[in-house]
């Protein structure tokens, strides 16, 4: 009986920890999706300018070359978000879901490396983006004083998302030692609640070293 209540322990333990990460999963799921769908969005808006635009012939080439080269950079930077987050949103959860023992921290930690790759592709697509909508106004007006104001609308369209993009990220920005994860380590278990008056030294060495354990066997899956 004791020994089952013990094992139960160690097992409710686990789903505990197992639980805090998940928190992490899904956060960077759902970032995943909401990412993914603005990406498909601008790609979309981007093969439109491919295939829907009648690009009047008597422009010069080296500009209608420019605004192909920039439409399909946007439409292909917003393609490699959308592939990135899909697959992320997919795999990820169904490494923690169906992996082996011990998943759920590889699972979380490759989407907390990978997400940064889909980001950086959605921002580089919308910028671009912006520079195709630029090149457009030259292509379809005639008179440049009108293509000068359209562009330059554009370009303090993308200074505002850049000024508004900084305020918000300085604003919530989290110093990656201030980063605190779902990952608890032996240590940090006992250096918290091993001083305490009352507290059982025998018993926090003890759920230490599952932590430690347990930790130990996650590094040894990754690897």
């Amino acid at each position: 009986m004791l020994f089952a209540d013990k094992r139960a322990l160690e097992t409710n333990l686990k789903v505990n920890l197992l639980a805090i990460r998940e928190k992490e999963l899904n956060y960077y799921t759902q970032n995943c999706l909401a990412v993914g769908t603005q990406s498909a969005l601008l790609a979309g808006f981007a093969y439109s300018g491919l295939t829907q635009v009648a690009i009047p012939h008597d422009r010069a080439y080296p500009l209608k070359l420019a605004y192909l080269l920039v439409t399909t950079t946007a439409m292909c930077f917003e393609l490699i978000a959308v592939l990135n987050t899909t697959l992320l949103s997919m795999m990820g959860p169904g490494l923690a879901l169906r992996g082996p023992d011990g998943s759920m921290h590889p699972a979380v930690d490759g989407m907390m490396i990978e997400y940064r790759t889909a980001y950086y592709s959605f921002v580089l697509g919308l910028v671009f983006f912006h520079f195709s909508a630029a090149l457009f106004s030259w292509l379809i007006y005639v008179h440049w004083a009108v293509s000068t104001m359209v562009t330059a609308c554009i370009l303090g369209s993308l200074w505002l998302l850049y000024r508004y993009a900084k305020r918000v990220y300085l604003r919530f920005r989290l110093p990656p030692e201030d980063v605190i994860t779902g990952r608890f380590s032996g240590d940090e278990v006992f250096g918290n609640t091993g001083g305490v008056p009352g507290t059982d030294t025998v018993e926090q060495k003890h759920i230490a070293g599952l932590i430690s354990k347990e930790q130990f066997h996650l590094h040894q899956v990754r690897d």
